[in-house]
């Protein structure tokens, strides 16, 4: 989930250096059931369903499950659902101690989805497994997100709740007085020119990069069916990863980028008109409307360009989970609850409608909302476009080193972008640096 300040985390894909630091040397430590593996949710019957449990969240997140909540206690009557906002600032540190000390956790967790995989592999009995609960759902969620619910063993022991479909943000006043044609960019070589015709004739850039921390490259990454590990291998300086680095490159040397810094750079330098595009996750509509409302009508809505003709117009930015830790007193009430949430289209549209959260769970996407014009958009129907694009995104490998890999990685990029550093050399030596801080193989180079 990532909308708002409390949940822009997402501009760094990976994991925060704070959290790579509690996490370090406890790959086999750690358990949240006591020293043994925590067994399977039994399926209760609703009309048994009693007691209470506690649920950790932060931001919007929590508001939509405090307002849920209500609903769920009036149709299981002798159930009480107490939602706890901990906020996103402390929330990794929170759930780091607890499932090392084994003890002062929740009955269900709010989760980042690549964050979740770091868990699994490094508390690898500190979940509930909820496999046969869960497991007749897999089809009904998007295929990416249901990656990182599903732990090293093939454990299923959380459900996805929020994704973050990509698309192309643009400026249609822009385009015009550049006399662009918005259908003509189906490509990334046609988004280069583009750019090029938009700084000839009107002197804007393209688009806004943080130089220091950007994770575009993770982004252009998944759009290719890659990340930053593949069957456990280093796989940075990939052919994939050294295209998404060239690009990147490319867009820097023609003069294309404009560079703020962290998310409040990147939401000033939007208002302010800085730049004409932004390549990002169905979420960023919500702050353009909520922080931007004097530029209604002029932004539009188009799948990402394509690095090849025909090729995949999207990748993921964002997006969480809910599990159940291996400490929970009542896990069939928590599972419950997560299922209630999460495999019930009203609730997850509702989600959508009043707190910007994008459905994970397919049926949701064939809603007549997600059709409905958008004045802010000109009346474009702009959540259909990611709708669409959604089922297609590339489910990618994420492992227990993610927040390593995050961190080199930044400063490669950077190297390249700011300091015109060869994509492949500099990518050949993140994958060095990262196969070195993990013991892991590489699979170039």
């Amino acid at each position: 989930m990532s909308t708002r300040p409390g949940r822009r985390a997402v501009l760094a894909t990976g994991l925060a250096a704070g959290v790579t630091a509690a996490l370090s040397g406890c790959a086999t430590g750690g358990t949240g059931s006591k020293g043994g593996p925590a067994p399977e949710v039994k399926k209760a019957d609703d009309k048994q369903l009693k007691g209470t449990i506690t649920v950790w969240s932060w931001d919007v997140a929590a508001k939509a499950m405090q307002r849920l909540a209500k609903d769920f206690q009036a149709k299981h009557p002798g159930t009480t659902v107490t939602v706890r906002d901990i906020g996103y600032d402390s929330a990794y540190d929170k759930i780091t101690v607890g499932l090392k000390s084994g003890s002062g956790l929740p009955d269900v967790l709010t989760v980042e989805g690549p964050r979740m995989v770091t868990y699994m592999g490094n508390f690898p009995q500190g979940f509930y497994d909820l496999s046969k609960l869960a497991g007749p759902y897999e089809k009904d969620f998007d295929k990416a997100s249901w990656k990182t619910v599903v732990n090293p063993q093939g454990k299923t022991v959380a459900l996805p709740w929020d994704i973050g479909p990509c698309g192309m943000f643009y400026r249609r006043d822009y385009f015009r007085a550049a006399g662009i044609k918005p259908e003509s960019i189906q490509t990334w070589d046609d988004y280069v020119k583009a750019g090029e015709q938009l700084k000839k004739r009107t002197g804007r850039k393209m688009l806004i990069l943080d130089s220091v921390e950007d994770s575009t490259f993770a982004m252009l990454l998944q759009q290719q069916g890659r990340h930053f590990y593949t069957d456990g291998k280093v796989a940075v300086d990939s052919p994939e990863g050294v295209k998404a680095a060239t690009l990147l490159k490319t867009l820097a040397d023609k003069g294309l980028v404009d560079y703020q810094k962290g998310w409040d750079g990147l939401v000033t330098g939007t208002k302010e008109g800085k730049a004409a595009t932004e390549s990002t996750a169905a979420w960023w509509m919500g702050t353009l409307t909520a922080e931007m409302p004097e530029l209604k009508g002029k932004f539009g809505v188009l799948p990402m360009p394509a690095f090849t003709a025909g090729g995949v117009r999207t990748s993921n930015r964002g997006g969480s989970v809910l599990a159940v830790p291996g400490q929970s007193k009542n896990p069939e009430l928590a599972w419950a609850f997560v299922k209630f949430l999460l495999t019930d289209v009203p609730n997850q549209v509702s989600m959508l409608k009043q707190e910007g959260l994008f459905p994970a769970y397919l049926p949701a996407l064939a809603d007549p909302y997600m059709s409905s014009p958008q004045e802010f958009f000109g009346g474009q129907a702009a959540l259909k476009v990611f709708a669409d694009l959604a089922p297609s995104t590339p489910p990618v490998e994420y492992t227990k080193d993610g927040a390593k890999a995050t961190e080199i990685m930044y400063t490669a990029i950077s190297g390249i972008l700011t300091r015109g550093k060869d994509p492949k050399e500099a990518l050949g030596s993140a994958a060095a640096q990262i196969a070195s801080a993990t013991g892991r193989q590489r699979i170039a180079g």
